[in-house]
């Protein structure tokens, strides 16, 4: 499906779920349309024809339509628990390019127990957890306070101010709501009281760079607890400030970047991915989750911010995540 671009430039196709309601957290995932516009700009600038793809119905009509040479993959998909998987799987099969994570990466990373399960083959320690299948019970024999989110989901959707239960009368009202609400699997996990931190990996192989850890410090709750939560990350600026590189021992610096390339190269990610622990108040480092496609909004998400804190502008760190993808297919930018 792709042609010879020796005569023109590269052209890129973005696809995305563009955001269109944001009343509740059922979007949380999809992108602001800024968002896109900024990845389109960052693009451009650095000389590449773009064109949007949505992901939506008669997304492989759209490809054959617009040819792209290479897609930048921000998208979410839209059901199941493979969902993030969905978009680099029709890519696969017509054979055309494309940043990030593959199939099996993504497919694995959204679920946050079978991560867990991968992070703890490598050494990392993990807050104790237990999944609650669809309509089960509650198995027990985890301390309070115990933290409740969906386990197949991404962007602190089903996450909210009230997510933590401090006892068993609050944790039977938020397994409740939960299982109402999302209707699929739940994580119950052990809360650590702690501080909160997110690396981020650039690159494959040899040529990955590391992140300096960012601290996501809470400068103001909304609940009892510290919880990133959908409504918080959203008003960050009220509740939320950054900072990288964090104020810790070198040794701590040292084992969350170590945890964070193992456990990026063991699930097989690609170009780029985000990882997030909790460092409990006796210093011990505890890993939460992988997020191989981690949010691009320039002002909004996570890893631009980290990467700015790290030196590097949303432009450079745009150009970045394409050209990795480009050297693993054997290709070169054109200007």
């Amino acid at each position: 499906m792709t042609e010879n671009t020796s005569r023109r430039p590269m052209r890129v196709g973005i696809a995305c779920n563009i955001k269109t309601n944001r009343d509740s957290d059922a979007q949380a995932e999809f992108d602001e349309p800024e968002a896109v516009a900024g990845l389109e700009a960052a693009l451009r600038a650095g000389g590449f024809e773009t064109v949007i793809l949505e992901a939506a119905e008669g997304f492989p009509r759209k490809l054959e339509a617009e040819r792209p040479d290479i897609v930048f993959n921000i998208a979410e998909g839209m059901y199941g628990r493979g969902r993030e998987a969905q978009i680099p799987a029709i890519l696969d099969y017509y054979g055309i390019p494309y940043t990030g994570s593959d199939v099996a990466a993504l497919s694995i990373a959204l679920d946050k127990a079978l991560t867990k399960r991968v992070a703890e083959s490598l050494g990392l320690l993990t807050p104790p957890y237990a999944v609650i299948k669809r309509g089960g019970a509650f198995p027990g024999g985890l301390p309070f306070p115990v933290l409740i989110k969906p386990n197949a989901e991404g962007s602190s959707k089903g996450i909210s101010d009230v997510s933590v239960a401090d006892g068993p009368e609050e944790l039977r009202g938020l397994l409740a709501r939960a299982a109402a609400d999302y209707g699929g699997d739940l994580l119950a996990e052990q809360y650590i009281d702690g501080r909160e931190f997110t690396v981020g990996i650039i690159g494959n192989g040899p040529d990955a760079r590391v992140f300096e850890p960012m601290e996501v410090i809470f400068r103001k709750l909304r609940g009892p607890h510290k919880v990133y939560s959908y409504e918080v990350k959203r008003n960050f600026r009220e509740y939320i400030s950054y900072q990288s590189p964090p104020e810790l021992p070198g040794d701590l610096t040292t084992r969350m970047k170590r945890g964070a390339l193992a456990v990026y190269e063991a699930l097989g990610c690609l170009d780029f991915a985000r990882f997030d622990f909790r460092l409990s108040d006796d210093g011990a480092a505890y890993f939460l989750e992988a997020n191989p496609l981690p949010g691009l909004d320039p002002d909004y998400s996570d890893f631009p911010i980290m990467a700015g804190l790290n030196g590097m502008d949303y432009g450079s760190l745009v150009l970045s995540v394409l050209n990795a993808a480009l050297k693993r297919y054997g290709r070169t930018a054109l200007p």
